[in-house]
């Protein structure tokens, strides 16, 4: 299992990447892609804010290995949904 600091930077890394082909398909699409392309924007900031408190401060009562495996996996799911979302928007 990596540390804390390590997997904050790679949720980051994620929602960067994320944020920015959002940000490449509202430019490049049609205005009715723009307000759809916001709301995925809202949606990637919320998903980084949620995941970076749910690493911070962890479940008390469940065991941390268990806890940072299940948060990982719940990260992964998000991001690949949110990724098909863009891919379907563009």
């Amino acid at each position: 299992m990596t540390n804390k600091r390590d997997l904050k930077r790679t949720i980051n890394t994620i929602c960067d990447e994320l944020f920015a082909e959002c940000v490449a398909a509202s430019l490049y699409g049609t205005a009715s892609d723009k307000e759809n392309a916001e709301s995925l924007l809202m949606s990637v900031v919320k998903m980084r804010k949620d995941f970076i408190n749910r690493v911070s401060h962890p479940e008390p009562g469940m065991e941390p290995k268990a806890y940072f495996q299940q948060l990982i996996r719940k990260f992964s799911e998000e991001a690949s949904e949110m990724a098909d979302h863009i891919n379907n928007a563009s």
